[in-house]
């Protein structure tokens, strides 16, 4: 099990000269990610009712659909989430109405693409999911042209940042295949332990040698530690039949007895 994985963001706090940012360490707890998944999916599939209220926001975050698992929050859990969400820099209250309103700000502090806003929000609001799932459930917020565009936007939040970049990568890492499933699932590393995690997209690559500690799929179908698992049962079987052919035979005579 990898360890949750904690990004250092550029937050709106003063450092004492004015012009320079106080660097905060963001770990996201489950409601500060539901909470936040649900501001991106509103401020994109409905934006005439964006930013959000309250009370809309808790309907949300707690909203029977799309939402994995179903969670049921209250206002001052999701007031609470709120509070630190926006100390790291995430979200903002938007005043200019009667009634405070709230908008996220994660598409600037972690410089995302349209196409990765919306990858980031579907794992926040529903979990580890495939490629193709992620596809299908991306048409409110974002059009791809094919499976190969999303698993493109993948591989590209899960690469390190280059040299000078100060871009927050990774973001997402790839989970070992389950079995009988034909591809792997991907979640985001924003928040709370990552069981069995690769980070390391290479572990996951054909041939590679990190496919045996990490039970990536290698290139003949399923992965190494499961193949070995099958080999070792078949062994095991054989060792059984064999054990069984020697007994009959010690027990049965070498010649049979021939009546004159």
């Amino acid at each position: 099990m990898l360890c949750h994985f904690c990004v250092t963001i550029h937050a709106g706090f003063w450092h004492g000269q004015p012009g320079l940012w106080h660097p905060v360490t963001m770990t996201l707890d489950p409601i500060q990610v539901r909470v936040l998944g649900a501001l991106i999916e509103k401020e994109i599939a409905t934006p005439e009712n964006y930013p959000l209220s309250l009370n809309a926001l808790v309907a949300a975050s707690n909203q029977r659909s799309s939402r994995d698992p179903v969670m049921d929050l209250g206002e001052d859990q999701v007031r609470q989430a709120l509070h630190t969400l926006e100390d790291m820099g995430l979200t903002a209250v938007v005043r200019d109405s009667r009634v405070p309103k709230y908008e996220h700000l994660i598409r600037t502090v972690l410089n995302l693409r349209r196409d990765e806003t919306a990858v980031l929000c579907l794992l926040f609001l529903r979990g580890p999911q495939t490629p193709g799932e992620l596809r299908a459930r991306t048409d409110r917020l974002y059009s791809f042209d094919g499976l190969e565009a999303v698993e493109s936007t993948l591989a590209r939040m899960m690469a390190e940042p280059s040299e000078g970049e100060q871009a927050m990568r990774p973001l997402v890492a790839v989970l070992p295949r389950q079995p009988g499933s034909r591809e792997a699932r991907y979640a985001h590393l924003l928040g709370g332990p990552v069981e069995a995690a690769a980070r390391d997209s290479a572990a996951d690559r054909p041939g590679s040698r990190n496919n045996f500690a990490t039970g990536a799929p290698d290139d003949q179908g399923g992965s190494i530690t499961e193949r070995i698992g099958t080999l070792e049962k078949e062994v095991s079987e054989l060792r059984t039949i064999v054990a069984r052919l020697e007994a009959r035979l010690t027990t049965t005579p070498d010649t049979e007895q021939i009546p004159e």
